[in-house]
């Protein structure tokens, strides 16, 4: 039962040395560590990822999310105007909001209808400022309408991977592979979805040999970072974020049978499905102790920022007062934070 002390931010606040925030992944990926707790018995094990299936139930099917990171920031300058400007620009595109139309973060000031240029001919311009700090921008290639599929391409040349900003350096030859999962496909995401990391090929074949595996896709947004500035948890604005589920994946969630989401964003999908019926569109479920999993049975999952929603997620399935005691041991225990980090399996 969620207690009030569970809806406010500062409760979900926790002390992480800073030389524990993983700014690379250990190699071999599944040499992680991992914390196994397991709610029935309400024991801890710590362990390795290497030996994830020893404690994932065998009658489980698994979700993972397939999206695929782009190189989504990019760098350019802005038009002059009357011989003034033409200074440096940033720009981390967030989403598609339609064929043509996206969401993006710009840093520096600018205005409705400037034009930002950047390499390979590629320009954006400044449609719409919104309040939280986002614009909408169209793109153009040689004065020609860019659409999302075009404009992915074309920043696989010009971008440079989203790498989160706690980890307080820039992408590197070695993020092309470290910052993307074995089975990511469908471009759209600025973030990866970090539980996934860890397998290896090996792993990942025998986890296939051994459960079912369905492959769904959240095209996880800048807004996964955003911390919640609210002091209540429940006056957050949520983020939403495109998904898709096919078809078969829907039958098994419409089933009884036990899942064990690898990550948050599997998560998230999986009870927004459970809740609406929707198989594709716009996400924005916040899971939190006030609004627990119906039906994610088991969790794979990173260990996350102090007062994110992604911590509020955990507390969903286990409270927060758990939660924190673990958060602690793993501290304790020197295991590495955040999206490199090491992973936690719920059962």
């Amino acid at each position: 039962m969620a207690t009030s002390a569970e809806l406010i931010t500062e409760n979900y606040d926790y002390e992480l040395p800073t030389e524990l925030i993983a700014s690379t992944p250990v190699y071999p990926r599944d040499s992680a560590k991992l914390l196994v707790y397991d709610r029935k018995s309400d024991t801890i094990t710590h362990t390795t990822f290497a030996h994830l299936l020893e404690y994932v139930p065998n009658e489980c099917d698994v979700f993972l999310n397939d999206t695929r990171v782009i190189k989504a920031r990019i760098f350019g300058h802005k038009e002059k105007i009357g011989g003034q400007g033409g200074g440096k620009v940033e720009l981390l595109f967030n989403k598609s909001l339609d064929a043509y139309r996206s969401l993006v973060l710009i840093r520096g000031k600018i205005t409705i209808g400037m034009k930002l240029y950047f390499e390979e001919g590629l320009v954006a311009t400044v449609e719409e400022l919104h309040d939280d700090g986002s614009r909408t921008v169209t793109f153009t290639q040689d004065q020609s309408p860019l659409r999302f599929e075009e404009l992915v391409m074309l920043l696989d040349k010009i971008g440079h991977l989203p790498l989160p900003p706690y980890m307080q350096r820039e992408d590197n030859k070695d993020d092309e592979r470290d910052y993307q999962t074995l089975f990511a496909q469908h471009a759209g995401a600025v973030a990866a979805p970090t539980a996934s990391l860890h397998f290896t090929p090996e792993l990942f074949e025998k986890m296939r040999i051994r459960h079912k595996t369905h492959k769904i896709t959240l095209h996880v947004g800048a807004g996964t970072f955003k911390p919640v500035e609210s002091d209540n948890i429940l006056d957050h604005p949520m983020h939403s974020e495109f998904f898709y589920i096919s078809d078969e994946a829907a039958k098994v969630l419409d089933s009884d049978r036990p899942i064990l989401a690898i990550g948050t964003t599997v998560t998230r999908t999986v009870e927004y499905y459970v809740r609406t019926g929707k198989k594709e569109g716009e996400c924005d479920l916040f899971l939190n102790p006030h609004n627990p999993p119906q039906r994610v049975t088991h969790l794979l999952t990173n260990f996350h920022l102090p007062k994110s929603t992604l911590i509020m997620l955990v507390s969903s399935f286990i409270g927060r007062e758990k939660t924190l005691q673990l958060y602690k041991e793993a501290v304790e225990k020197k295991y590495r934070f955040f999206s490199y980090g090491d992973a936690m399996l719920i059962l």
